[in-house]
């Protein structure tokens, strides 16, 4: 009985150290009265979409972050005196390429700043396709670039 009961406690011991090992939640009073319960999965990672638009020397790059009911931007903007000031806007559009929210930062006529806007997608599905432009100081595009959902 013994030899049994040595057993017991060596398997789980062994079920805590493979549990622990693989994320999971073990309960137990002792080694060999050990359960195991497997942890939540973790929540699928949104899909990204890098950005790049440039325009001489000025530009706008980053990350677009695809939500459910929005878009993320997360990236730099670049603007040089002898360009002129620039501003980024972002749109988002549905299926039909109906314009579904836009956002639009400040002017900036020097230097290199980060970005970080959400842009409303609030449809079911959130927005098939982004446009990011890089504008002038008055906010008229120099150049736009288009990204589909992944």
């Amino acid at each position: 009985m013994k030899a049994i009961r040595s057993v017991g406690i060596v398997v789980g011991a062994l079920a805590m150290s493979l549990a622990a090992a693989a994320g999971t939640t073990v309960h137990a009073q002792s080694p060999a009265s050990a359960s195991v319960t497997a942890a939540p999965a973790a929540p699928a990672a949104y899909p990204t979409t890098p950005v790049d638009v440039t325009y001489g020397a000025t530009y706008v790059r980053g990350t677009l972050t695809w939500y459910y009911r929005s878009v993320g931007f997360t990236g730099t903007w670049r603007a040089i005196p002898s360009s002129g000031c620039r501003r980024v806007w972002i749109g988002t559009y549905d299926s039909d390429g109906s314009l579904m929210g836009a956002r639009s930062t400040s002017t900036l006529c020097d230097g290199v700043k980060p970005v970080n806007l959400t842009i409303p997608a609030d449809a079911p599905g959130g927005a098939t396709t982004v446009r990011v432009c890089l504008d002038d100081g008055n906010a008229a595009p120099l150049k736009c670039s288009l990204y589909g959902h992944p």
